[in-house]
């Protein structure tokens, strides 16, 4: 690893990290941060990356998308082969609202995630995840509507 790459990862490892958290949860942030990282420093265009923060925010939210694809496919392997058993999953072990948020699309989650918690404004999420103005107000409408309709409010 360069020693500028080195530099800029030191400069973003934590944002990035709880961006991941927020997107994939925290059991998996930090390996999809490295995954992400690893892809983003070992690309053909990363020397030529004027934006290096924005960058890795997209790389993030791009592994988190695999991630989460391998992930469902890998449950649905082990569900076809899992004897069956009644397990009834206690509500109290899932709240409703983090059911909610956990069945966001990794987007909307990002979205949300940055406008929340992160208190960015539209023009700063749009940069740190390298879309539009116009695709963070669509996708954080989105969320607020599926948010609305699962939980009923």
């Amino acid at each position: 690893m360069r020693d500028e790459d080195r530099e800029i990862y030191s400069r973003h490892a934590g944002e990035l990290t709880r961006f991941a958290t927020a997107v994939v949860g925290p059991n998996d942030a930090q390996d999809v941060v490295s995954i992400a990282v690893v892809s983003a420093f070992t690309s053909k265009s990363w020397p030529t990356v004027e934006n290096h923060r924005a960058y890795l925010y997209r790389s993030v939210l791009n592994a988190s998308h695999s991630f989460k694809r391998s992930d469902a496919r890998r449950r649905a392997r082990e569900q076809s082969t899992a004897p069956t058993t009644d397990v009834t999953v206690q509500p109290e072990f899932q709240p409703e609202v983090f059911a909610a948020v956990e069945d966001l699309s990794p987007r909307q989650r990002a979205v949300v995630f940055l406008t929340y918690w992160e208190d960015c404004t539209t023009a700063e999420t749009a940069d740190r995840l390298g879309i539009s103005q116009g695709s963070v107000k669509r996708h954080l409408e989105r969320a607020r509507n599926n948010l609305r309709r699962t939980l009923n409010v």
